[in-house]
């Protein structure tokens, strides 16, 4: 039987530390703020905004929200994001994705001033994070990371394997791993003998977005489980990238869904912010 890693739980304590900094920072004359940018009227979109919004509320920063209607052009938004770059009081930009069709969200995203990319997407922070000289880390797979470290769980010589080649979690997570001196294994759709693969990992992390698709049979037994996915069942019930029901009783460690990696994301935003601010005015930790 797994032990379930409580991403509720992780992502409490990373806030609490959040809003003590936040509480220290005002103390000194300096108050991060994080402009939120929704365009179009994407339900889900719109709960994740209100909820970052929320979360700033919680943990004393600041925030403004801009939402846009679906008609806004490319140049109007970038024109926007322009304005909050220039803005003191403004130290991280977050654009809500996914973009209505018809606007170009790379273009976006390199309009944003590198230090005030709290999702960590421009080209930029892409090669810091490459490199491993990094100011921001992507906020899942950051939250990832946190959450297997919240275990005492040492990654430097295992075996990792992450599912999933994204730009947003998959490649950064892979990174990360190896930073932390992971043996790291990317899967994709093209990858061949991928249960076999799977079941080498002591670390297996599922990114692929397809409903309960780590099955029992991928699990090497007691390994660390993470699963990325935000997705719905047959009978429309949300669940993750894992057969969780199946797997659990396998793995040492795993992640529930909901309650495991997606509360770490918004509490790793916050992080960011904070050390944005501090970025900004020239402070070091």
């Amino acid at each position: 039987m797994a032990k379930l890693i409580d991403g509720k739980a992780v992502s409490a304590s990373v806030r609490a530390q959040v809003a003590q900094e936040v509480q220290e920072l005002k103390a000194k004359g300096l108050h991060p703020g994080l402009a939120v940018v929704i365009v179009g009227d994407d339900p889900a979109s719109r709960t994740y905004v209100n909820n970052k919004k929320k979360a700033c509320a919680e943990t004393g920063i600041y925030s403004e929200e801009y939402a846009l209607p679906a008609a806004t052009t490319q140049e109007e938004l970038l024109s926007l994001v322009r304005s909050l770059n220039q803005k003191p009081e403004i130290h991280g930009i977050l654009v809500q994705s996914p973009l209505p069709e018809g606007l170009d969200e790379e273009a976006v995203i390199e309009e944003i001033n590198p230090q005030k990319d709290v999702d960590a997407f421009h080209p930029q922070n892409v090669g810091r994070i490459m490199i491993g000289n990094f100011h921001f880390l992507p906020c899942t797979p950051a939250g990832v990371i946190e959450l297997i470290r919240s275990q005492g769980i040492e990654i430097a010589g295992k075996r990792c394997v992450v599912i999933g080649r994204s730009n947003i979690v998959g490649k950064p997570m892979a990174m990360l791993l190896l930073h932390n001196h992971g043996t790291v294994t990317i899967c994709h759709s093209k990858t061949r003998d991928l249960a076999e693969i799977c079941r080498e990992a002591d670390i297996l992390v599922a990114a692929v977005g397809r409903p309960k698709f780590v099955t029992e049979n991928m699990v090497k037994p007691g390994a660390v489980v993470i699963d990325v996915g935000m997705d719905r069942d047959e009978n429309g019930k949300l669940c993750g990238d894992v057969d969780f029901v199946h797997v659990e009783p396998k793995a040492g460690y795993i992640t529930p869904v909901p309650g495991g990696v997606g509360p770490m994301t918004i509490a790793m935003l916050l992080r960011n912010t904070v050390t944005a601010a501090k970025l900004q005015a020239g402070w070091k930790d």
